[in-house]
């Protein structure tokens, strides 16, 4: 499923809403390079973590999915098939349309925010949202929107940078803090873009922390599960 989206997540109208300008300015910097970036900042492990988180997910016929803040469609391709919908749901149009390039099957595109979800309440059979959240300008309302589309026994699942390892964490920071805007500079041309990721993982929430956000929001069953000694975080969530 390409192009324009059909009805069959149920989307709602949503007003506009402000643009969140240093975030977009940001996406829109990184899109021609991001997908080579990510390879060279986790040493080509994040394919290896959103594969785990497609495993999670265990896609069923029949079921509509969303992938928020899908960007590139990495994940979207993941968990697409023709027996089911598949949707990715970014604000940068930027992001996305570098995916559409990879003319991705079974995939729809469709921009939206996080904090004000283009679908219907009680919409989705699941969603998920990989090294996206961090980026939202306002999570529980973010969260609440997740809890609100989802079907009552949907599943959220959540993929994220969170706080390593203690031991780990002295090299993580060198790493994060002088290596990887360097990269930045050097592969993508975007030394600050990639200095505000940084940053934006140090001040996100670690993973008790977040899982008690999803209980706030009304999820259920609310469990994590570290990957690479808690570099990241798989967050799951159940609506009850």
């Amino acid at each position: 499923m390409t192009g324009t989206p059909d009805n069959s997540f149920g989307f709602r109208a949503v007003a506009p809403d402000e643009r969140r300008a240093r975030i977009r300015r940001v996406f829109t910097g990184v899109a021609p390079r991001y997908d080579l970036m990510n390879d060279l900042m986790s040493f080509g492990l994040h394919r290896l973590w959103k594969r785990w988180l497609i495993a999670a997910v265990a896609p069923q016929p029949g079921e509509r999915i969303v992938d928020l803040a899908g960007g590139t469609g990495d994940v979207g391709a993941g968990l697409a098939g023709p027996d089911r919908c598949v949707a990715i749901c970014d604000p940068s149009v930027a992001m996305m349309e570098a995916g559409r390039k990879r003319a991705l099957p079974h995939v729809q595109w469709i921009a939206g925010e996080a904090e004000a979800l283009p679908f219907a309440d009680n919409a989705l059979d699941a969603l998920t949202i990989s090294f996206g959240i961090r980026n939202v300008t306002r999570l529980r309302d973010a969260l609440a929107e997740m809890h609100r589309v989802l079907k009552p026994g949907g599943r959220a699942f959540c993929l994220e940078f969170s706080k390593p390892a203690f031991w780990l964490a002295p090299f993580y920071n060198l790493f994060s803090f002088q290596v990887i805007p360097r990269l930045g500079a050097l592969v993508a041309n975007q030394p600050e873009a990639y200095a505000y990721l940084v940053e934006s993982i140090r001040r996100f929430p670690d993973q008790e922390e977040l899982a008690a956000l999803f209980r706030d929001a009304g999820f259920a069953q609310v469990k994590y599960r570290n990957f690479s000694f808690g570099i990241v975080c798989l967050h799951i969530g159940y609506k009850g």
